[in-house]
């Protein structure tokens, strides 16, 4: 069951805001929480339904707080998002689509979503290489929707309350720096300092790489090299000695560090994912 309120907007789209009961409940748990923001865009209303009610489902199985807008023209997300400023967390999107596709659409949007999981549902295979080189979250082919799309949504919903709410602090006599943990990128050895690369930029650091990892203290960090650490929610690939990130950066793994990455990895995505 959920509670259902409809929204309009000068694009006209159709709008839905979902909030599953037990979702509510936490809420209220967590000191009212900030809500996933999830977006489906399909021209076709009857898969919009569906998809609606499945992120509705992930949302009750996750026992997450979510707001699900729903659009049928990939015109009026995109405006929503570039020209209004929406901010979404979880973008499912339909391939084929007139005027923008979801790929053409999915390009356009990274600019201001850097962060944003897309999920692409699509009847063309051959997509799939060009979604990965988007950082695309998944792909779902429409002929095997059911159970995939369910855990599509799940493992998205779930890696992005596993991102959510932590925070480093760069505290000075002249500054003071919050960097939220799913912003972080890597960190480097600068010298005796050190060096965060997030989603804004290059943070500096005084101390030692070891002092930052035990500050942080959380599980996503991991040691590729003696001289950097990644951010394990940011890892797209591992693959001939080299970590791949969903910014486009890749990274060294030293040899003695390889296995052990992998085996860290392996057992992460195994116990959140």
């Amino acid at each position: 069951m959920s509670v259902l309120s409809n929204k309009s907007s000068s694009h006209h789209r159709c709008a839905e805001v979902t909030l599953p009961f037990s979702a509510i409940a936490q809420r209220f748990e967590l000191g009212e929480k900030e809500m996933l923001k999830i977006a489906i865009c399909d021209d076709e209303q009857e898969m919009v339904t569906a998809h609606r009610q499945a992120a509705e489902a992930a949302l009750g199985a996750c026992r997450a707080v979510g707001e699900i807008v729903t659009y049928t023209q990939s015109a009026n997300l995109f405006c929503d998002i570039v020209e209004d400023g929406f901010h979404f967390d979880l973008i499912l999107l339909d391939i084929e689509m007139p005027g923008k596709t979801g790929m053409e659409l999915a390009k356009e949007l990274r600019p201001a979503l850097p962060n944003v999981k897309i999920i692409f549902i699509t009847s063309h295979v051959e997509y799939a290489i060009d979604a990965y080189e988007l950082s695309i979250f998944r792909y779902v082919p429409k002929n095997d929707k059911g159970k995939r799309l369910t855990q599509a949504l799940e493992d998205a919903i779930r890696l992005l309350m596993i991102e959510d709410g932590k925070v480093y602090t760069i505290q000075t006599s002249s500054r003071l720096e919050k960097i939220p943990y799913r912003a972080i990128y890597y960190i480097e050895r600068d010298g005796k300092n050190a060096s965060i690369t997030w989603e804004n930029g290059v943070s500096k650091v005084r101390g030692s790489l070891q002092q930052i990892y035990e500050e942080l203290a959380s599980e996503e960090f991991i040691f590729i090299d003696r001289g950097c650490i990644v951010n394990l929610i940011h890892v797209m690939q591992v693959k001939n000695s080299m970590v791949f990130l969903e910014n486009g950066v890749s990274l060294p793994v030293s040899r003695s560090h390889l296995q052990d990455v992998k085996e860290q990895i392996n057992a992460y995505w195994g116990t959140h994912i």
